[in-house]
């Protein structure tokens, strides 16, 4: 235990030192360039050109030129991101403070993130855009169109039921809170199985009915599209035979079923291997944040 913390001290130590060492080099500071751009909006159908600076990241080797400049608010927000994410690294050596802090800083910000977008792009322009059309289009310079002005009042029961889903926070009315919570989850639960029974059920069945020879426009036998025409009815069928089980898997059945488990097997297996390669590009993409972005090495 003794020799291991050595160790992650004399790794922690040197990978200061160094980072140190980059810093002094103008690394882990963002410089960037100002680039005007012109733009137009359209006010009462009149037309209006202004410019507004956009700022360009330009690398560290070009920090002496004259059109470029430092960045403070950049390099801090950069250096914010690269302690979060050694943090989150830090696990690797075990769960610390250092880690709990930074993975409740990502949930706070996500959640917080979570409910603006949801205010501003659900509540205000299907709700308070729906009930006074007007005054919304007035402060919140929402696209109403001018047909449909009036308010809608069918939409005071989404209104209503929203209001009593927040009395779960109220001990004693947090039973009326069941109602809306019941239909949300039953309406959603039936339009999920409708789309599944469209994306999954019925696809898979369309996808399945296949000819097992395929011939192709000037009637040669195309032997790769009837090899794979086979190959997904065969691992179908098996699979749905696998789980079958009102008749016991002796014989015949028995062999078609353990192909089955092959066939499920070797999805299991692809999927797996596709989410670590997902995994693999975020960390290789954390990575090069961390090297090229931050450090400026291979830059």
């Amino acid at each position: 235990m003794k020799q291991s913390t050595l160790i992650w001290t004399i790794l922690m130590v040197a990978g200061g030192a160094y980072i140190l060492y980059q810093a002094s080099q103008g690394h882990g500071r963002v410089f960037v360039r100002e680039v005007p751009v012109e733009a137009k909006s359209s006010v009462k159908e009149s037309e209006q050109t202004y410019e507004w600076t956009k700022y360009q990241t330009v690398p560290a080797k070009d920090k002496n030129q004259k059109d470029v400049k430092f960045n403070l608010s950049r390099t801090i927000g950069l250096w914010v991101a690269a302690f979060c994410t050694l943090a989150i690294f830090s696990f690797l050596y075990g769960d610390n403070p250092v880690y709990k802090f930074t993975e409740s800083i990502f949930v706070g910000v996500s959640a917080g993130y979570a409910m603006v977008v949801a205010f501003w792009s659900e509540i205000i322009p299907n709700l308070f855009g729906k009930l006074f059309p007007s005054k919304a289009k007035e402060i919140f310079f929402l696209d109403i169109d001018e047909k449909s002005m009036e308010p809608d009042l069918w939409y005071l029961v989404p209104l209503v039921m929203s209001v009593l889903l927040l009395l779960r926070l109220s001990p004693k009315g947090s039973w009326l809170a069941r109602w809306p919570l019941a239909f949300f989850i039953g309406a959603t639960a039936g339009i999920r199985l409708i789309s599944y029974l469209e994306a999954d059920f019925v696809g898979q069945i369309q996808n399945t009915i296949l000819p097992f020879i395929v011939f192709g426009a000037d009637g040669s036998w195309q032997v790769i599209e009837s090899l794979k025409n086979s190959i997904i009815i065969v691992g179908v069928v098996s699979c749905m035979v696998y789980f079958f089980f009102s008749i016991e898997h002796q014989g015949f059945v028995k062999y078609v079923s353990r192909l089955g488990v092959w066939f499920l097997m070797v999805t299991f297996g692809a999927s797996f291997a596709y989410t670590v390669m997902g995994r693999i590009a975020l960390l290789s993409g954390r990575l090069e944040f961390l090297f090229q972005d931050w450090l400026g090495i291979g830059s």
